[in-house]
């Protein structure tokens, strides 16, 4: 499991001209899944997402999380995140789960993110065609992998 964090003072999701999901100051976390991917790491991108420091503690050091600022979360399933692109000119996708996998995985990430945070997780609309858009801080972005 891949997740893309950025921090952010706002991130959106629109489908189809709607918002799904918004937040204010946060994360947003675009998240790839991969074959196999199940409960454990589910848990430990959950745990890394509500608890890597990536927000400025008082001293304007990078020390605190998630979970410790309040922010937002928005999780959105991107599973071109898990695309092969060793080689060549077009991305393979046999290293990203099948939808329906996927699906799962990242159902059960939110629920994780949801019961252990409650400051406010939001999501994007799984297989719909998003439009995502965010005014990154920093600009802080890592990738994390389970």
């Amino acid at each position: 499991m891949l997740a893309l964090i950025q921090r952010v003072t706002s991130a959106k999701v629109v489908v189809e001209g709607e918002t799904v999901g918004a937040i204010g100051p946060g994360l947003l976390a675009l998240v790839g899944i991969e074959p196999g991917d199940g409960a454990v790491q589910v848990q430990r991108i959950a745990d890394r997402l509500l608890n890597y420091r990536v927000f400025a503690d008082a001293e304007g050091k990078m020390n605190l999380g998630l979970a410790h600022t309040g922010g937002g979360l928005l999780l959105v399933s991107q599973f071109t995140l898990a695309a092969d692109t060793r080689s060549g000119l077009r991305p393979g996708f046999s290293t990203a789960a099948p939808p329906a996998e996927a699906e799962r995985v990242f159902s059960d990430l939110v629920a994780i993110c949801r019961e252990k945070y409650a400051g406010g997780v939001e999501t994007g609309r799984f297989g719909a065609h998003m439009e995502v858009s965010l005014v990154n801080d920093g600009p802080v972005t890592f990738l994390l992998r389970s």
